[in-house]
């Protein structure tokens, strides 16, 4: 999905700059500030769309201390959920 956007993105800035430009002075009513805001934007936009994807960094996971119990994770005793109309595996913590 981001790849479409992205290439969306691309192709809708390169073809508005194929609009062909007035040429434009600064002292015709902010008309030169206006064109470099919207360069900035469009080169700012363009920059987003290239730099690639960006991803979380991957989950850190701790070991528990020495001193602890150990403890781990399992199924506990199945039950069914009329609501849900299935067998529920509940999960549950075990420590030694």
């Amino acid at each position: 999905m981001q790849k479409v956007l992205n290439t969306a993105l691309v192709a809708s800035v390169l073809s508005l700059s194929a609009i062909p430009a007035t040429p434009v002075w600064a002292g015709d009513g902010g008309g030169f500030v206006a064109g470099a805001v919207g360069g900035l934007a469009a080169g700012t936009l363009l920059g987003i769309a290239a730099s690639g994807p960006h991803y979380a960094p991957p989950p850190y996971y701790a070991p528990e201390p020495a001193y602890g119990p150990e403890c781990y994770w399992t199924r506990g005793q199945p039950y069914w959920d009329g609501y849900a109309g299935a067998w529920v595996y509940p999960r549950i913590r075990v420590c030694q």
